[in-house]
């Protein structure tokens, strides 16, 4: 039996998705050939043993069009050998790459691979890659004649459905700041942390130490729509910019191998993928497919929440995490426990894999065994992963 281990993962500091944000500049090939360079420099690995790239993206258009995983190996000035590929899951695109990273190795078809992933908000807007074409067809229409909602809706009736107050989103929203922040001062983030070339971003920008509940409370909806009330009257509006994650752009990147070709390059692995799931739910609601994935991964892992020693849930909206934490009862101090998206930044396409370093650099921290990360998806859809420390 074959196992796939990751020997490394490197990321960039998250930077405000928006013009004047520290990476605002910088081409997204370019920052994701940093991680890249990196990744096999602090690993002394000779990029020409790397047998494919597979890259997330979410928004791959403009300056993140044409296979932008390709432009970024060949920036990176691996060998015109080394292929390269790039997928969208939507949020989860990366994490989708890192398992089909592990999906090569334990197959048998690949031995060396890297999983990674981009996105630069700043550059390529969410949606951009649409303007304004019909993105869904005749036949989603038929299937939901109301229509396929904005993410920021579906977190109002997540909201709504799992009785979430606006303090409750609030208080946790400024939970991830201030346990990013203190992750920071600590040095969590400090050994996973690329330099960005022509750019003196050293930590991440989303980052507001000085969060406060009180300044978060005074911040209106940000997706209050008179034609969505009247469709889902539950909603109260209670999702603001505070307790959402930020536009944000980074970069990722994990070199994944095979045990023995790790042994065999003399290299120490720092975790292995145990158990990969993917799930779709309900395209409307959206955002929770992470309850039926995360069933799926331990289910298929054989092991049960109690079994777990960390988790990540992407905090795409402060309400996915804490409905999440409330369906499997897990306490506050398991989830999310360095900070997440609303702190540490969401930059769609590399998320997946930031997220995995957070994970590794966590279980470490606490001498632990078993995480679990997850990831909601647009569309309905959600990646889990479970990755046993080494």
């Amino acid at each position: 039996m074959r196992d796939a281990v990751i020997v490394d993962v490197v990321r960039t500091p998250s930077g405000k998705g928006k013009p004047g944000g520290a990476l605002s500049q910088l081409h997204p090939v370019d920052l994701l050939a940093a991680t890249l360079r990196e990744l096999l420099a602090r690993n002394e690995i000779d990029p020409a043993l790397v047998e494919d790239v597979i890259g997330g993206c979410v928004t791959q258009a403009g300056a993140q069009a044409a296979n932008i995983t390709r432009s970024a190996v060949l920036a990176a000035g691996f060998p015109v050998s080394v292929p390269a590929t790039t997928v969208d899951r939507q949020c989860g695109s990366s994490q989708q790459a890192l398992h089909f990273a592990a999906h090569a190795v334990l197959a048998g078809a690949a031995d060396v691979l890297i999983a990674c992933g981009v996105e630069s908000m700043s550059l390529a807007p969410l949606w951009s890659n649409v303007g304004d074409a019909d993105p869904y067809g005749t036949g989603v229409a038929d299937r939901f004649p109301g229509g396929l909602i904005q993410q920021g809706t579906a977190a109002e009736l997540v909201a709504a459905r799992w009785k979430l107050s606006r303090e409750e989103l609030d208080e946790y929203a400024c939970a991830s700041h201030q346990r990013a922040a203190a992750a920071t001062a600590d040095g969590v983030f400090a050994a996973d942390l690329v330099a960005v070339p022509d750019c003196p971003l050293t930590q991440d920008e989303t980052i507001r130490p000085g969060t406060t509940v009180e300044q978060l409370s005074r911040l209106k909806p940000s997706f209050a729509d008179e034609r969505m009330a009247q469709r889902f009257p539950e909603i109260d509006w209670r999702v603001t910019a505070g307790n959402s994650s930020p536009l944000t752009d980074g970069a990722s990147a994990a070199l994944v191998m095979s045990a023995d070709a790790a042994a065999r390059l003399g290299l120490r692995p720092r975790a292995r993928v145990h158990t990969t799931a993917v799930a779709g739910d309900d395209p409307v609601l959206m955002l929770m497919g992470v309850l039926p994935a995360t069933q799926k991964v331990l289910g298929r892992a054989g092991l049960s929440v109690r079994d777990i020693d960390a988790f990540e849930v992407n905090e795409a909206f402060a309400c996915v995490p804490l409905a999440w934490r409330r369906e499997f009862e897990v306490p506050e101090d398991k989830l999310n426990r360095h900070g997440g998206a609303i702190a540490l930044g969401h930059p769609l396409g590399a998320s997946g894999v930031r997220i995995a370093s957070t994970l590794i650099e966590t279980l470490e921290r606490l001498d632990a065994r078993f995480g679990l990360q997850t990831m909601c998806e647009a569309g309905g859809m959600a990646n889990a992963t479970i990755i046993e420390r080494l």
